[in-house]
């Protein structure tokens, strides 16, 4: 059974959890395949899938399309960007087809077919994510460029498929964001090569009193292509981690990172104040009263959680005057507490080992590096897989050598997470001033800047240097961009300021660095003030600079390269001008 001549449609039909005769997607194939890789093997009696999984093929979303205009809408786009193909327009776009597809009316029929899919799903929460055709492909993944959206689920049968509803005509909307047509036309494609099907799944998780979760939620990868040491082996694969709902795990917020290989090697160092600034302090949650999803603080349910969890002393600390101690202790009282996971790997190394050992399962039988999602159950000792797709390949490229050069001329240094790389001959830099960033509450109107910059230089491979994570939906740590505000790209820099709880990550494991891998974009984290790493202020303050509409953002033009040694671990930025201009 070979994953590239894969047909998922006969295992879902003979379950009769097939809606309409179309396609079935990306997201559907991995789950399909899963299971019957996993079926009857050695791994069948600790990991599972959801009972439950209906598909809504891409019928229903082309006859939506049709039935409701939305064709026209997209004449009009392509008329409107040969005119104004730039961010805005873009934006004001995808805002308008969104109202068209909240406005449209789904046939009779498969409202009818629906809701017999409620009937037999019940009352459990609900994840309704896309499964486009050319989503979880082998060469492009689009993983984060359409929506997963999430549904409580309470109420009247009546009330429960009106929220499905809603739920699938934003998941169909999503295939239109700018994000999603930004991918496409960087990789060759257009609109009318993607059409987008639906799968409809329960969370996977417990209820607690009015919050509903699962303990554990992750992804993890069956190659690990970007290192922080040699140490670590690429064949034995990554896994980020947190607590609560997965959402903190794909979307550059604060969570766990394990290399398989070396469950107990932390990659931001294991000092308590390292651990501290970069582990969760929130989780999310299904609100099963309002219906809403919601984001606790650990802070404020600590005595809960303990008391809900049997083992959640080994992954709750408390931090407290530069130190880590035990969740029960007294250090409560004035500590701050942390999903520090610290002697997890110790207490339950099953997890862990299944982890790695279900990677390599999944790694062989698709014959492919694997990228898969999932939740785990403390208590249960179970794993339930909730996506699967080919791992997009990651060619790292030949040894750089780095030449002496003065250290005026050095603008940016970092020496963790390099990976062999080179741009030389670049024109183009642009720089979000940290001490200017977050000063106030425009970090969108930052994003939306870069976005329109990144638009003017398609076709540069220019340098992209800002504090934090870029991407990050936490706009406090990094510039909330989108992948169509970046994607032109060459290098993208993230600067640590401790201060400011600016914080790299160095966690493969996410949507953002599989773009990374698949655009060929460079990436160097640069922590100011520490051992080796260079932050040129004054070159940054002293050379010539175009401002932008917001302040923080400005843009130099010069001759720069980037020389990334992964062999070393040494990544510069250097300026090729002889004088400061």
């Amino acid at each position: 059974m070979i994953y590239s001549d894969f047909d998922p449609k006969p295992v879902f039909r003979s379950y009769k959890r097939l809606i309409g005769d179309g396609e079935v997607g990306g997201k559907a194939r991995g789950l399909a395949f899963a299971f019957n890789a996993i079926e009857g093997s050695s791994l069948a009696s600790c990991v599972e899938l959801p009972d439950i999984n209906f598909v809504l093929t891409t019928e229903g979303f082309s006859e939506f399309v049709s039935d409701n205009g939305i064709e026209e809408l997209l004449r009009e786009s392509l008329a409107g960007n040969e005119e104004n193909s730039d961010e805005d327009f873009a934006h004001a776009f995808y805002e308008k087809i969104t109202s068209a597809f909240q406005r449209g009316t789904i046939r009779t029929s498969l409202i009818d077919d629906l809701q017999k899919a409620m009937e037999t799903i019940g009352d459990l929460p609900l994840a309704i994510r896309s499964s486009s055709i050319l989503e979880d492909s082998k060469k492009l993944s689009f993983a984060g460029k359409y929506s997963t959206r999430f549904s409580a689920n309470i109420g009247s049968l009546e009330e429960r498929t009106l929220m499905l509803t809603d739920s699938i005509k934003e998941v169909w909307a999503s295939l239109y964001n700018p994000a999603a047509r930004a991918y496409r036309k960087k990789h060759g494609l257009t609109d009318s090569d993607e059409s987008m099907s639906v799968v409809i799944q329960p969370v996977i998780g417990k209820a607690h009193d009015s919050m509903y979760y699962p303990e554990i939620a992750g992804t993890a990868f069956s190659k690990v292509y970007r290192r922080p040491s040699t140490r670590i082996r690429k064949e034995d694969g990554v896994m980020r981690f947190c607590f609560g709902l997965g959402t903190r795990t794909v979307d550059r917020l604060k969570a766990s990172i394990c290399y398989l290989s070396h469950p107990m090697l932390r990659p931001q160092g294991n000092l308590p104040g390292d651990i501290a600034l970069t582990s969760q302090s929130e989780f999310d949650y299904i609100d099963r009263h309002s219906g809403q999803l919601m984001t606790g603080q650990l802070s404020d349910h600590l005595p809960f959680i303990l008391r809900e969890h049997k083992l959640a002393s080994a992954f709750v600390e408390i931090y407290a005057d530069n130190l880590l101690y035990w969740a029960g202790s007294d250090q409560m009282k004035h500590g701050r507490p942390i999903f520090s996971f610290s002697t997890l790997p110790g207490r339950h190394p099953r997890f862990f080992a299944l982890v790695k050992e279900l990677c390599a399962f999944l790694e062989e039988s698709m014959g492919m590096p694997a990228d898969m999602e999932f939740t785990y159950d403390t208590e249960k000792q179970k794993l339930t897989l909730l996506q699967l797709r080919p791992l997009a390949s990651y060619e790292e490229m030949a040894r750089v050598s780095i030449p002496e050069v003065s250290e005026d001329r050095i603008i940016l240094r970092g020496n963790r997470m390099v990976s062999n790389g080179r741009l030389e001959n670049i024109h183009h830099l642009v720089y979000v001033d940290p001490d200017l960033y977050g000063k106030d509450a425009t970090f969108f109107e930052v994003a939306r800047e870069i976005g329109r910059i990144n638009h003017k230089l398609s076709g540069t491979n220019y340098i992209l240097v800002g504090p934090g994570r870029w991407g990050s939906t936490n706009p406090k740590l990094g510039v909330p961009v989108r992948y169509n505000e970046i994607c032109h790209c060459g290098c993208l820099i993230e600067v640590g300021i401790i201060a400011s709880d600016y914080t790299p990550e160095l966690s493969y494991g996410t949507h953002f660095f599989l773009d990374l891998d698949v655009d060929g974009t460079l990436y160097l984290p640069v922590f100011d003030g520490m051992k080796g790493n260079v932050f040129n202020r004054d070159w940054l303050g002293s050379n010539f600079y175009e401002t932008k509409r917001h302040p923080a953002v400005r843009h130099y033009t010069g001759n720069f390269s980037v020389l990334l040694d992964g062999e070393n671990e040494i990544g510069v930025v250097i300026s090729n001008d002889t004088a400061s201009r």
